[in-house]
């Protein structure tokens, strides 16, 4: 499950993040939609996908990926996805597992900072040491050394959606913008959520 995201502050191909896209269920994903669909409900929540969803440590992906993932494809804002919309989640899943698993080269199921650097690179996107540093050390509060598969997706995830919002706000193309405290909050309570 991996995938290949855009260049530059202007984000990703296309404008969209990977794996958006409509189309019937093919019987893999209907398959794996029933097993996760632990309540036959037809319905799955985060905590269904949390279950069925394993980083490359053996452990769950966590609560706030799960949640990340479910809320973006979750069109009519239920709480939970239907086969369609796990359909496409699968294919934004399963793109993204690519490109962590081509730069988890020692397949160890997690990146250090080097390889976050070169995977940020890769997409076009040029920070400096001590940001990436930075970025190692939020997601691994324990060791500040390494990323599992589930928080780089939403590493990536958080990327997009606030260059999103920088972009709108940066008509220049300079790189640079002026913000006022509300739009500041509201764009980072947005892009959190």
């Amino acid at each position: 499950m991996y995938g290949n995201p855009g260049s530059g502050y202007q984000g990703y191909p296309g404008g969209a993040a990977p794996g958006y896209g409509q189309g019937a269920a093919t019987p893999d994903v209907q398959q794996w939609f029933n097993t996760v669909d632990k309540d036959r409900s037809g319905q799955i929540n985060w905590q269904e996908l949390q279950s069925a969803l394993i980083n490359g440590q053996g452990k769950n992906f966590s609560d706030v990926a799960c949640k990340l993932m479910i809320g973006m494809f979750d069109r009519d804002k239920t709480g939970t996805i239907d086969i369609n919309e796990f359909q496409q989640l699968f294919a934004y899943i399963n793109q993204w597992l690519a490109v962590f698993k081509n730069y988890d080269r020692d397949q160890s199921g997690h990146i250090e900072e080097p390889e976050l650097a070169q995977a940020l690179q890769q997409m076009g996107f040029k920070f400096s040491p001590d940001f990436v540093k930075f970025l190692i050390a939020k997601s691994d509060l324990q060791n500040h050394k390494q990323m599992s598969v589930d928080q780089f997706i939403v590493l990536c995830v958080q990327i997009q959606r606030f260059t999103e919002a920088f972009r709108s706000r940066d008509s220049e193309m300079k790189g640079v913008i002026t913000i006022g405290f509300e739009d500041f909050l509201s764009v980072a309570i947005n892009c959190s959520t």
